[in-house]
C-alpha cells in the first residue's frame, strides 16, 4: 500500500489505497504502549468505513491488554470531554475531517482530553514505523464497554457558558448543515435547548455527503440557498467531525470560517478579559479585537495542538484557528462547532444584530492562499530569499517565515507532507494579498 499522511496528531489516507484497517490497528496500538492507566475511548465521526476500522481498532487495542469505551458515532470535540469525563487513558477519533468519502483517518487524544502535544504525536509515529507490537497473553486481554449518552455532558459546558434564556426568547430560525457526519447528534440537542425553530441539513450520521465536505463558499452553494428559502436568521455547516464551523448570514452570503473565531472572540472579550492565542496562519481580525478589547495576543506555530498547548501556557480567555475552530477552554481545548453556534446566537440575542450586522462590524481583510512546488533543499533559500526581498516587514521564524506590515502580512511554510510550499497573505483588499503572494511566488522562483 501507499503510506498514508501521517503527523504527530494521527493520520489519514485513502481506504484500501494508504489506509487498512490492520495500518489503523497498528497505529493504534503504538498510541496505546506508553499511556497511562485507564481505558481508551474510541470514536467515529459517522463515514461508512468507520465502524470497519472502529472494529480493527478495538480489537488491536484490546490484544495489547488495554480496555475500551466505545462510543460510537461522536464529534471530535465530543470525544475530549468523554475521554476527561472517564479518566481515561486517551481517546481515538476515527475521522478524515474535510477530506472527501474514499479518506480516513484516526485522531490522537491524551488524557486531558485534547489532541495529541507534537512530542508525544512524534513518538507515536516512531513507534509506530518501529513495527513493534506487544501482544498480551489470554488472561490479559482487555475488555470493551458501550457508552451510550455521549452528548449530555457537552451540551452542560456549552449551555453554562451563555445566556439560555436570553436565547430562547429569540426564537431564532437556524438551519444547520451537518452533511451527514457527526455534528448533528449534538447540534439538533443544542439547538432544542436554545429554543430555535431547526432545519436540519444532513442529520444522518452516515457518511453520505449530499456536498463536498469542506465547508467553503462553493461547496455550500445549495446550503445558501436553502437558507434564504427557510428564512432562517443563521446558517450554520459543520465539518464531518465537527471541529470546524463556517457561517452563512440571513441573505446567503457566505461568512466564512475565519470570521467565525472572531464572532466568538468579541463576543467572550465583552464579558471575560483574558489573553487570546491563535495560530500564524488566522486572521489579523483577531489580533484587532484582542487590542480593541486591551488584552494580550499570542500567535502560535499553526497546529490545534500548538495553539492549544499555548492557549494553557498564557492561561487563555480564548483562542483557536481560522479554519472556524473556536477553542473555549470553558469547554475543552479543542476546536468546537457548538461553542460556535452557542456564543454566535448568544452574540445576536444580546445585541439584538443579525449576523451579519455583526460580521459586518468586524476588521475586514481579504486573504489569499496559493501554493508552488518546491523540492524541501530548496526551502530554506527560498525562505532567506524572500526575507531580504521584502526587507521592509518584520520577520518570525516560528512556522516557516511570516512577515508583518502595519496592515498586512504574508506566510510561507513548508508542507510535511508534499514537495511544497504554501504562500498566505492576507491585506485590506483582494489586490494587496494576491500581490503578496505573487510577488512571494517569484522570489521564490528566481532562486
Amino acid at each position: 500500500m501507499k503510506e498514508p499522511i501521517i503527523s504527530v496528531s494521527g493520520l489519514r489516507g485513502i481506504i484500501g489505497e494508504s489506509l487498512s484497517p490492520e495500518l489503523a490497528m497498528r497505529f493504534a496500538c503504538a498510541f496505546a504502549t506508553d499511556l497511562g492507566e485507564g481505558p481508551i475511548v474510541v470514536t467515529r465521526d459517522g463515514r461508512h468505513t468507520g465502524r470497519m476500522l472502529a472494529d480493527a481498532i478495538r480489537a488491536g487495542l484490546c490484544a495489547v491488554g488495554r480496555d475500551v469505551i466505545d462510543a460510537d458515532v461522536a464529534a471530535t470535540p465530543t470525544t475530549g470531554i468523554l475521554v476527561r469525563m472517564a479518566k481515561a487513558a486517551g481517546g481515538i477519533q476515527i475521522s478524515a475531517s474535510h477530506n472527501p468519502p474514499a479518506y480516513n483517518g484516526i485522531k490522537l487524544f491524551g488524557s486531558e482530553g485534547r489532541v495529541l502535544t507534537a512530542d508525544l504525536g512524534e513518538r507515536v509515529v516512531s513507534r509506530y514505523r518501529s513495527g513493534e507490537i506487544s501482544w498480551v497473553e489470554h488472561d490479559r486481554i482487555g475488555s470493551v464497554s458501550m457508552h451510550s449518552d455521549t452528548t449530555s455532558k457537552h451540551l452542560e459546558l456549552v449551555l453554562a457558558n451563555v445566556d439560555v434564556q436570553r436565547i430562547r426568547d429569540q426564537r431564532f430560525k437556524v438551519l444547520l448543515d451537518s452533511n451527514h457526519g457527526a455534528g448533528s447528534i449534538l447540534g439538533r440537542k443544542l439547538l432544542d435547548a436554545l429554543g430555535c425553530q431547526i432545519t436540519l441539513l444532513g442529520g444522518e450520521p452516515d457518511g453520505q455527503f449530499a456536498h463536498t465536505p469542506e465547508p467553503t463558499a462553493e461547496n455550500l452553494a445549495g446550503v445558501r440557498t436553502s437558507i434564504v428559502e427557510a428564512g432562517a436568521a443563521v446558517g450554520f455547516c459543520q465539518d464531518p467531525d465537527a471541529d470546524r464551523l463556517a457561517v452563512i448570514d440571513e441573505t446567503g452570503r457566505y461568512i466564512g470560517e475565519e470570521f467565525t473565531l472572531v464572532l466568538c472572540l468579541d463576543h467572550v472579550l465583552s464579558r471575560t478579559a483574558g489573553p487570546v492565542v491563535t495560530n500564524c496562519a488566522t486572521s489579523r481580525m483577531s489580533e484587532d479585537i484582542a487590542n480593541k478589547h486591551g488584552v494580550e495576543f499570542y500567535r502560535s506555530a499553526v497546529g490545534e495542538a500548538n495553539v492549544c498547548t499555548m492557549m494553557q501556557e498564557k492561561q487563555a480567555a480564548f483562542g483557536g484557528e481560522g479554519n472556524g475552530g473556536p477553542i473555549d477552554p470553558r469547554v475543552g481545548f479543542v476546536r468546537d462547532s457548538f461553542v460556535g453556534m452557542a456564543l454566535i446566537l448568544d452574540a445576536m440575542a444580546a445585541t439584538g444584530k443579525s449576523v451579519s450586522e455583526l460580521a459586518d462590524a468586524l476588521p475586514q481583510y481579504d486573504i489569499h492562499k496559493t501554493k508552488i512546488t518546491l523540492d524541501r533543499e530548496r526551502i530554506p533559500a527560498a525562505l532567506d530569499a524572500i526575507e531580504l526581498h521584502f526587507d521592509d516587514a518584520t520577520a518570525s521564524r516560528l512556522d516557516g517565515l511570516r512577515l508583518d506590515w502595519p496592515d498586512r502580512w504574508l506566510l510561507i511554510r513548508a508542507s510535511n507532507t508534499e514537495p511544497i510550499v504554501r504562500i498566505i497573505a492576507e491585506a485590506p483588499d483582494a489586490a494587496g494579498s494576491r500581490k503578496l503572494c505573487d510577488d512571494a511566488a517569484k522570489v521564490i522562483g528566481a532562486t
